[in-house]
C-alpha cells in the first residue's frame, strides 16, 4: 500500500478556499440545496406518518395518537435537525467538509494525543460509516417503491405492476451513474422546489378544514400525554415516527458542496415549513374524517391528500423526487468510499471522475453494481415499503446516536465549552436519540437486521484493512535499512544508467523494497532516484503550496513527499511537474516508475485473527492497480513482487 494517513502539525495548513464551500448567490446555493440535501427527508412524509398508524404495530387514527403523533414529529424536526445537526454539529467542519469521516479526522487530529480516546473515536467512526452503507441500500429501496405504490391509489389493478416498475426505475438509475449528475443535476432543485410547494399546499388545503392541528402540532404536552396514557404504544410508534427526519445526517454530510447557512437557510424557510403543513394536511385530513374512513386513508395518506384528478400527477412527482432523494444517496455512497479509501480504511477502488468541473461528483464501478444488487434483492425480498419500514431507521439512529458521542467529544475536548451548558444540551440530545435507536431495536427481527448486517459486514472489512495495512507497512520497516548506508554502499559500486527511477514507497524513511530488488536483479541504477511517498493527511484539501517536500541525499538520490486532503484525487506524474529542488523537471519520457507488488503469506503471527489474514491478503489482491490510481503512464511503470508475512 503506497498511501498512509497522517495526522500531526502539517495536517493543520491553512485552509485554501479555492475548495470547500460552494460559491455564489445565497439563493443559488439553497436552491441547489433543496435539490441534493433534502431529497431524503423531503419524501419521509409519503411513508412516515402512514408507518406510525398502519405499519407493523397499529395505532388507531384517533385525537389521542394524532395529535401526540404530530407533535413527536414536530419536536424531533426541531431537536434534532434544526439544533442538533443545523446549529450544532455542522459548525464542528473540516476545513468546510463534514460528514462521519471528516468529524473523525478532525478529532483525531485535535485530541490524538488522548490515546484513551482516539482507538474508541475511530472505532465509533468507522462504525457510523459502515451503517451508512445499509441505509444507502435501503433509502432507495423503501423511496422509490413507495411512490411507485401511489399507483394503487388511482387504480387498484395497478398493483401486479408496482415491483417491476420500481425495479425497473432503480435498474435505470444505477445504469446512468457512470454518465455523471453534472447534467441532470441541474434540474434537481427546480423538480424539488415544484415537489416541496406541491406538499405545502396539498397540506394547506386540508387543515382549512381542521385548523385546530396548528396549534396541536407545536403543542409538546400532546407527545407528553400520548407518552403518559400509552407509554408502550408511544415508545413504539418512535420507531416509524423517526421515519420523517431520517435524512438529517446528510446535512452535515453534503456541507461541504454548498457551505452551512444555504443549507440552514434552505431549512428554515422552505423545507421545513413545508414538510410540516404536509404532516399538519395528512393529520387533519384523517379527524375530518369518520374513524371508519380514516382506517382505511390512513394505508396511504400521502397520495389521498389530492383529489383523484390530481392523484397520478402526485404519483409521478413523488416517484422523480424519490429518484432525486435515491440519487443523492448513491452519490453520498461514492464520496464516503473515496473518503474512506484516503483515510486508509478501505482498499484502491476504480474512481472516475464524471466531471471536468466539479471534483466532488465521481462515480466508483464495483460500488454502483453492488448497491444495484442489493437495493434489488431487497425490493424483491421485502415486497413493500411498509416491510421495508421495518429495515428501516435502525441505520440511521444508530448513526445519530454515534455522532452525538462524536459531537460530545468536539464540544468538551475541543472548543471547551462550559461543562453545565455542554452536558445539559447533550442529555437532550442522547436523551432523543436513544429513545429512538431503543424503539428501532425492536425491529430486528422484522427487517431490522438487515442494516446491522450490513454494517458489521463493512465493519469488519475497514477495519481489516486498516489493521492489515499498518501490519504490512510494520513488517516491511522492520527490514528497512537505512537510505544513508545504502547509498555509501551502493551508490560508488553499482553502474548508473541515464534516465529518472522513482520508487513508490509508503515508508517516509529506509530503503524501499523495490529498489533492492532492482539493485539485485538489473544490477544498475538511475541517475536520478527519487523515492517517492503519497501521504493523505486528515484535512479535505492541502494547498499547493505545501503539496511537496523534498530532501536531497546527494549523489542523485531524492527523497519525496506528496500531500493530498482525503476529498482530493491523487495525480502523481502532475505533480512530479511541479516538484522543485529534486534536479531537473521530470520528463515521462525519461521516467521510470517502480512498485512493489507484495504476496501476503497469512502466519501465526500474533497480529491478527488468521481468518482476518486471509481477508486482508484478498483485499489486497484484488485492490485496484496502483497504477492506474496514482495516473501514472502505462508505458512507464516496473512493478516488482515480494513475499511477506504478516
Amino acid at each position: 500500500m503506497n498511501i498512509t494517513a497522517t495526522g500531526g502539525a502539517e495536517a493543520d495548513a491553512p485552509h485554501d478556499v479555492s475548495h470547500g464551500h460552494a460559491h455564489g448567490p445565497l439563493h443559488k446555493l439553497a436552491l441547489g440545496a433543496v435539490g441534493i440535501v433534502y431529497g431524503d427527508i423531503g419524501t419521509s412524509p409519503i411513508y412516515a406518518f402512514r408507518e406510525t398508524f398502519a405499519g407493523h404495530h397499529t395505532l388507531a387514527p384517533d385525537q389521542l395518537h394524532i395529535y401526540g403523533v404530530l407533535s413527536l414529529i414536530f419536536w424531533s424536526m426541531m431537536i434534532i435537525v434544526t439544533t442538533k445537526y443545523l446549529s450544532v454539529i455542522m459548525r464542528a467542519d473540516n476545513k468546510g467538509e463534514g460528514g462521519s469521516l471528516a468529524l473523525l479526522a478532525l478529532i483525531n487530529r485535535s485530541v490524538g494525543g488522548e490515546k484513551r480516546w482516539t482507538a474508541g473515536i475511530v472505532l465509533l467512526g468507522v462504525f457510523a460509516t459502515a451503517l451508512f452503507y445499509g441505509d444507502s441500500m435501503i433509502t432507495p429501496a423503501i423511496s422509490v417503491l413507495s411512490a411507485v405504490e401511489g399507483l394503487t391509489t388511482v387504480e387498484a389493478r395497478f398493483e401486479p405492476f408496482v415491483i417491476p416498475v420500481a425495479i425497473g426505475i432503480l435498474v435505470g438509475l444505477f445504469a446512468i451513474q457512470s454518465r455523471g449528475t453534472a447534467k441532470v443535476g441541474s434540474l434537481f432543485g427546480p423538480v424539488m422546489v415544484i415537489y416541496f410547494v406541491t406538499l405545502a399546499v396539498l397540506g394547506s388545503m386540508h387543515i382549512a378544514d381542521h385548523p385546530a392541528v396548528l396549534w396541536n402540532t407545536i403543542n409538546p404536552f400532546n407527545a407528553l400525554n400520548f407518552y403518559i396514557q400509552e407509554p408502550t404504544r408511544a415508545f413504539i410508534a418512535m420507531g416509524s415516527v423517526v421515519l420523517a427526519v431520517t435524512g438529517a445526517e446528510a446535512l452535515y454530510a453534503d456541507m461541504g458542496h454548498f457551505g452551512r447557512r444555504p443549507i440552514r437557510v434552505a431549512w428554515i424557510y422552505f423545507v421545513m415549513p413545508a414538510l410540516l403543513l404536509n404532516y399538519m394536511g395528512q393529520a387533519a385530513m384523517l379527524m375530518a374524517q369518520s374513524p371508519a374512513d380514516a382506517v382505511e386513508t390512513v394505508k396511504n395518506p400521502f397520495f389521498y391528500l389530492a383529489p383523484d384528478v390530481l392523484r397520478l400527477p402526485l404519483v409521478l412527482l413523488a416517484t422523480l423526487a424519490t429518484i432525486i432523494a435515491s440519487q443523492a444517496v448513491i452519490s453520498g455512497a461514492f464520496s464516503v468510499t473515496q473518503q474512506a479509501i484516503q483515510l486508509g480504511f478501505m482498499p484502491r477502488l476504480r474512481i472516475t471522475h464524471t466531471s471536468e468541473r466539479a471534483a466532488g461528483q465521481i462515480y466508483i464501478p464495483v460500488i454502483n453494481w453492488a448497491l444495484m444488487v442489493m437495493v434489488i434483492l431487497l425490493v424483491i425480498t421485502f415486497g413493500s415499503s411498509s416491510n421495508l419500514a421495518a429495515a428501516y431507521g435502525i441505520a440511521v439512529t444508530g448513526a445519530m446516536l454515534i455522532d452525538g458521542v462524536l459531537i460530545a467529544v468536539v464540544l468538551l475536548m475541543m472548543w471547551k465549552w462550559n461543562r453545565v451548558v455542554a452536558i445539559a444540551l447533550l442529555a437532550v440530545f442522547f436523551t432523543i436519540d436513544l429513545l429512538y435507536f431503543s424503539a428501532n431495536l425492536l425491529k430486528v427481527p422484522d427487517g431490522g437486521w438487515f442494516p446491522l448486517l450490513v454494517g458489521a459486514v463493512a465493519f469488519t472489512l475497514l477495519t481489516t484493512w486498516a489493521k492489515g495495512r499498518k501490519l504490512m507497512i510494520d513488517r516491511m520497516a522492520e527490514a528497512s535499512l537505512p537510505m544513508e548506508i545504502f547509498i555509501k554502499s551502493a551508490a560508488g559500486s553499482a553502474a548508473r544508467v541515464p534516465g529518472t527511477a522513482v520508487f513508490m514507497t509508503s515508508s517516509g524513511s529506509g530503503v524501499p523494497h523495490a529498489l533492492l530488488h532492482n539493485l539485485k536483479h538489473n544490477k544498475v541504477l538511475h541517475e536520478r532516484v527519487i523515492l517517492l511517498t503519497v501521504r493523505i493527511e486528515d484535512v479535505p484539501y492541502v494547498p499547493e503550496d505545501k503539496r511537496v517536500e523534498t530532501h536531497d541525499y546527494g549523489s542523485g538520490f531524492y527523497r519525496l513527499k506528496l500531500r493530498y486532503g482525503f476529498m482530493e484525487e491523487v495525480n502523481v506524474p502532475a505533480a512530479l511537474a511541479k516538484a522543485k529542488n529534486c534536479g531537473p523537471i521530470c520528463k515521462m519520457m525519461d521516467t521510470s516508475f517502480f512498485l512493489a507488488r507484495q504476496t501476503l503469506l497469512p502466519s501465526a503471527n500474533p497480529g491478527m485473527a488468521l481468518w482476518r489474514e486471509k481477508l486482508f491478503a484478498w483485499m489486497l489482491r484484488n485492490a485496484e492497480s496502483a497504477m492506474e490510481f496514482f495516473k501514472l503512464p502505462t508505458n512507464r511503470v516496473v512493478e516488482l513482487g515480494s513475499q511477506l508475512e504478516i
